[in-house]
């Protein structure tokens, strides 16, 4: 990799807010940063979770923990709360994606995986469920604890073989207190055939819930219930074009809508996101459509890769997407990270008689790299954009904290007049 200027890295998508810059554009292990949640404690007093390494997948993925006391403007070393020590050859005790738990009196859980020394698809996928909390905003965390995940007909049959697994964005509290959250579950090679296709996600992946019904009070680890709402054949699925029973649906992110219902946005294989709605606060699912700007209209385009939707913290709703199909520059739609750029968002707003109840504005741009290679080993590196991140409100502005070539952790602020301006109702 030729020389990289850090500080002239740092600055290609013009972030308002910067929480860690590793020390080296390639080879320190604390290269790889991603799945980024940052999320309140109070109103101006911050943390975050993320998963860290030299680079994806290696066997020295961790969970760490950082702390922002005004606001996002400066940030504490971050430190690690779960993993670190994981054997270089098996990955065993590699932790990774972990996600917070906050309850009514401030207790903080994080919930990881938690790989154990046996691969079913890849090593920082298969693993068991762990999780540590802390009673002073992430002083001191407790031991860890293992929670039980009820095997289905997408898991591997050998007991001994854990779950393939990610939740990727912050549960949704919903307005009954109760926390949902969505996650991708792999599809074991044992109980399905070969992948139709040479590339990574041809692995075939369903989208599935849990919700969790009684964190406000404070249970211990063990003693937190889980609802798991869509095993077997409830789970979600979207095809692969031209494989349609191979199912590639994958990082749910959900928005409460204000009649109760929840509406999902999901990654597919098709060169569009897709949606489902739920009624019944995660339970059951109307079957995955293609996302499109308003009834009737032109589709949303986006090759696979993350497309969260947030709460502006408004009534209204962004969701983030890279406005191609894969085929993008040089890259096609097989080479699913170079391509995972630029970002760009479009407002969204509650249409309560609508099929699809959450209507578009235009596309806007955000940012964009310009492709240069960050974080990579020897001449490797990342390039992508993706949209591993997270959304807070911060100062009445709705700040998307986001990794930047999951390598520098960045905020930016969604500036609400820009929101504004946005016009869902407008032809397009």
């Amino acid at each position: 990799m030729k020389e990289i200027c850090i500080k002239k890295e740092l600055q290609r998508t013009n972030p308002d807010y910067l929480v860690y810059v590793p020390a080296k554009a390639a080879g320190g292990n604390d290269c790889g940063n991603e799945h980024f949640l940052v999320f309140n404690i109070t109103e101006t007093f911050l943390a975050t979770v993320w998963t860290q390494s030299t680079f994806e997948g290696r066997p020295d993925q961790r969970i760490v923990f950082s702390r922002s006391r005004n606001g996002g403007i400066t940030w504490e070393a971050p430190k690690t709360i779960a993993g670190g020590n994981a054997d270089p050859t098996t990955g065993k005790d590699m932790c990774s994606w972990g996600f917070p738990l906050i309850s009514k009196s401030g207790r903080i859980y994080v919930i990881y995986n938690k790989h154990i020394g046996l691969n079913d698809i890849f090593s920082h996928t298969t693993g068991i469920m762990a999780c540590k909390y802390s009673d002073d905003n992430g002083d001191s965390w407790s031991e860890e604890t293992i929670i039980d995940i009820p095997k289905d007909k997408w898991d591997n049959p050998d007991k001994k073989m854990p779950s393939n697994w990610i939740v990727w964005q912050k549960p949704l509290r919903m307005s009954d207190g109760r926390y949902l959250a969505g996650y991708t579950h792999w599809v074991s090679p044992k109980v399905r055939p070969p992948a139709p296709l040479k590339v990574w996600w041809a692995e075939e992946a369903v989208v599935q819930f849990m919700r969790f019904e009684n964190i406000d009070d404070n249970p211990a680890p063990s003693d937190i219930k889980i609802s798991w709402l869509t095993l077997d054949d409830k789970a979600l699925r979207a095809g692969i074009p031209n494989y349609p029973d191979v199912s590639a649906l994958q990082e749910p992110s959900l928005v409460e809508l204000p009649d109760g219902r929840i509406f999902c946005v999901m990654r597919t294989a098709t060169g569009s996101p897709y949606y489902s709605v739920s009624a019944d606060k995660g339970a059951t699912w109307t079957t995955p459509d293609v996302l499109r700007y308003k009834d009737e209209g032109p589709a949303l385009i986006h090759p696979f890769s993350p497309c969260p939707i947030y709460s502006t913290g408004d009534g209204k709703y962004a969701v983030f997407f890279h406005n191609h199909n894969g085929n993008f520059g040089k890259w096609n739609s097989y080479q699913t990270t170079s391509h995972r750029r630029p970002i760009y968002f479009a407002k969204g707003e509650f249409k309560k008689d609508a099929k699809q109840p959450v209507w578009f504005s235009g596309p806007a741009f955000l940012m964009d790299n310009e492709g240069v290679p960050l974080g990579g080993m020897d001449k490797h590196g990342r390039t992508d954009l993706a949209m591993y991140a997270s959304m807070t409100i911060q100062y009445g502005e709705p700040v998307l904290w986001y990794p930047e070539r999951k390598f520098f952790l960045l905020g930016k602020a969604i500036k609400r007049q820009r929101l504004d301006d946005l016009d869902v109702d407008a032809e397009y």
